[in-house]
């Protein structure tokens, strides 16, 4: 999971220094001289307003996958810490054992409790999840 994270943050890295060094705009403009600009030629060419809005959007466009993927990761975070209560029916016993864990925590027929206790459920015993579908 952190290399995940790793990786989104590095893309975010690279895609804002491409969005900020930009050296083909920069090889452009030192390799040609400069034309003769007109009067006429300054009102039709809007080239350095776009270049700005591009930027701007790129910024925007990289706070808004930032803020989307931040929410994700909390979201998950949260719906997996959730806490759910397992009980288990053994054949050979009269009562219940009840326990409590994380939602991340529970498998097929295992799970680890809070306390860091690791049961396996066994083929006979039965395994009733309360809280899972809240």
């Amino acid at each position: 999971m952190i290399g995940k994270i790793l990786l989104t943050l590095a893309v975010m890295a690279l895609a804002y220094l491409m969005a900020r060094l930009n050296p083909k705009a920069k090889s452009d403009k030192s390799k040609s001289a400069p034309p003769k600009i007109t009067a006429d030629y300054q009102k039709k060419s809007p080239d350095s307003t776009m270049h700005d809005d591009l930027r701007i959007a790129c910024y925007f466009f990289l706070f808004f996958m930032a803020i989307v993927g931040g929410a994700l990761y909390y979201y998950r975070w949260l719906d997996d810490h959730q806490l759910i209560t397992v009980r288990l029916y053994s054949a050979d016993q009269v009562g219940q054992a009840s326990y409590a864990v994380y939602k991340y925590q529970l498998a097929d027929r295992s799970f680890t409790t809070v306390d860091g206790r690791v049961i396996t459920v066994a083929d006979s015993d039965r395994m009733e999840i309360i809280g899972l579908n809240d």
